[in-house]
């Protein structure tokens, strides 16, 4: 290797150093935000948790490179939001494990604060895997699963039934939507948290304030 390509070489790497260093500086602030936010006895949601839809959905963006599998879970005003942090952390996570770790971390996050914002309710952070879910969600979740309300079978009283079903009936009729598809997407998406919400025994208050942000 002569004088010049080693020139190159350390140029490279000291260019890449600077924009892990400048990615990390960058992100201070909202981790802080985040420890401040943790810290507190919050209730946190199903889908605040890492093994929740929506970050398995990022993981699924993430892996197929593909902003498209979680645009569904914001609103439209957020749109270019989620983009551009989707963006910034695919170029910069392969630069090294840190910025690796750091810049999926930053995904995820900002993922669930804009999907907790559009649902008109306060940031929580995101609850580590493994966090004990109620057994109304993870009943819901395998009905939709197996396409079949018998896991929520004694979980809802017998008078709210009939509405349940119709939800039911509605997310199931929206579920195999084209991800590319955002409306469609979204549509989805609204069903999904009715449904749960209605499963879980809370009202429409949620569901009807996404339906606001996002027309």
């Amino acid at each position: 290797m002569n004088t010049h390509e080693i020139i190159v070489v350390t140029d490279n790497f000291k260019s890449n150093q600077k924009r892990v260093r400048n990615f990390r500086l960058s992100l201070i602030p909202f981790i802080i935000f985040s420890m401040l936010i943790l810290s507190t006895n919050v209730t946190f949601a199903h889908c605040d948790t890492m093994d929740g839809p929506l970050i398995a959905d990022a993981r699924k963006a993430i892996g197929q490179n593909n902003v498209n599998f979680v645009v569904k879970w914001v609103p439209a005003a957020n749109e270019s939001e989620i983009k551009e942090a989707f963006n910034l952390m695919m170029d910069v996570r392969e630069l090294s494990p840190e910025a690796k770790e750091l810049s999926e971390k930053y995904f995820f996050e900002t993922l669930v604060r804009l999907h907790r914002n559009g649902e008109g309710v306060p940031y929580t952070g995101v609850k580590p895997s493994g966090t004990p879910i109620d057994e109304k969600i993870l009943a819901a979740d395998k009905s939709i699963e197996a396409g079949s309300l018998l896991p929520l079978k004694g979980l809802v009283s017998d008078n709210d039934m009939p509405e349940l079903t119709e939800r039911f009936n509605k997310v199931m009729s929206l579920k195999n939507f084209d991800v590319n598809n955002i409306e469609a997407g979204r549509e989805y998406v609204e069903a999904y948290v009715q449904f749960f919400k209605f499963a879980e025994g809370e009202t429409d208050v949620h569901a009807a304030h996404i339906s606001q942000k996002r027309n």
